[in-house]
């Protein structure tokens, strides 16, 4: 297994994270716009984010105010 690399296509707003080296056999989706690749052996070699700066943005929005609202308390 190769280091993994992470790689942006600004155009597209995907985030692709390639975590193994081989050809995709197989893909799931696990939520509306994310889905993992597996290879021939069902293992797990990449993972894909469609409108990735929305996805981002909110997830790291939702997650500093969980932790804002925990501190406050």
């Amino acid at each position: 297994m190769g280091k993994p690399h992470l790689a942006y296509f600004e155009k597209e707003d995907v985030l692709h994270l390639a975590l193994a080296e081989g050809p995709e056999a197989r893909s799931v989706e696990l939520s509306p716009n994310i889905t993992v690749e597996l290879d021939d052996k069902g293992e797990l070699i990449g993972i894909e984010i469609l409108k990735a700066s929305s996805y981002l943005r909110d997830t790291i929005l939702e997650s500093a105010q969980a932790k804002l609202l925990s501190v406050g308390r």
